[in-house]
């Protein structure tokens, strides 16, 4: 499946949006700021890139992706569901006790999900690791890494940001959901992470900064790291935490935290209009 319509990605995007709020909602927890700013991204990968099937979601040749940014689960098992690797109704079950939708992606629970993320700043070595087997052994497949601008203050990401280069994974993509919000503020006020294009390029990775919410930058972000050789690729992609919902675009409370009864039709009926 590869959809190439913006007007068609630009509606399974909004679906994506829906569910998240819905899984949210019931749930009565979870994170819907981060992820509604990374829809788009998501949407893009999984309709219009990535050689997958949901048929066969252990399919050697099949790209790779690692949500680094874990407890943005909701919008991976949106997107998943979307794309049909599990029905829609499970999504209903997340966070409760014995779904298999847990606040953090499990990888042997859910199938699509290429590796269990949480912890932050892990997800880019286990990418990194992916990269280099299929380069080792010829399988040819691409490796996708989402982290969060937050995230990257950890120091295992640039550890692992100096072994990509290392080993010129050129099949290695990784994308910065750069909304510029964390748990505690803003990343000036908590880390004061200035000039994040040129700390990549100064690790060797080819940059590209994009607009996270347009889809036609974003396909061609992707396809140019694809021809890009003998380095890693980043897409720093500028969003907005909480997108497509007014009451939470931009609002750093929104990180972690389910809406109330209100807020939640409020939000379904932005989504329809």
């Amino acid at each position: 499946m590869k959809i190439t319509e913006k007007e068609e990605l630009q509606k399974i995007a909004k679906q994506i949006r829906r569910d998240i709020i819905e899984q949210v909602y019931v749930a009565k927890s979870g994170h819907p700021g981060g992820s509604l700013s990374c829809v788009e991204i998501l949407t893009v990968l999984y309709f219009n890139q990535m050689n997958i099937h949901e048929k066969e979601p252990e399919d050697l040749a099949r790209d790779r992706f690692v949500l680094s940014k874990g407890h943005c689960a909701p919008a991976l098992y949106a997107c998943l569901a979307e794309r049909g690797f599990l029905p829609k109704e499970e999504l209903k079950t997340f966070r409760q006790i014995h779904s298999a939708l847990q606040g953090h992606p499990d990888k042997n629970k859910v199938a699509g999900i290429d590796m269990s993320t949480g912890s932050l700043g892990q997800g880019l070595s286990v990418a990194n690791g992916m990269a280099l087997s299929s380069k080792l052994n010829h399988d040819g497949y691409r490796v996708y890494c989402l982290l969060g601008d937050g995230e990257i203050e950890e120091g295992q990401v640039w550890e692992a940001a100096m072994t990509a280069s290392k080993y010129h994974l050129d099949n290695l993509c990784a994308i910065l959901d750069y909304n510029d919000l964390q748990i505690d503020g803003t990343i000036e006020e908590v880390k004061g992470l200035d000039n994040i294009e040129g700390k990549f390029k100064s690790f060797g990775f080819h940059t590209i900064v994009v607009d996270g919410h347009n889809i036609e930058q974003l396909i061609n972000a992707f396809e140019t790291a694809k021809i890009t050789k003998g380095k890693p690729t980043i897409l720093i992609a500028k969003t907005r935490k909480g997108k497509g919902i007014s009451f939470m675009e931009n609002q750093v409370e929104w990180h972690g935290k389910a809406p109330n009864e209100e807020e939640y039709e409020q939000a379904k009926k932005e989504l329809e209009d």
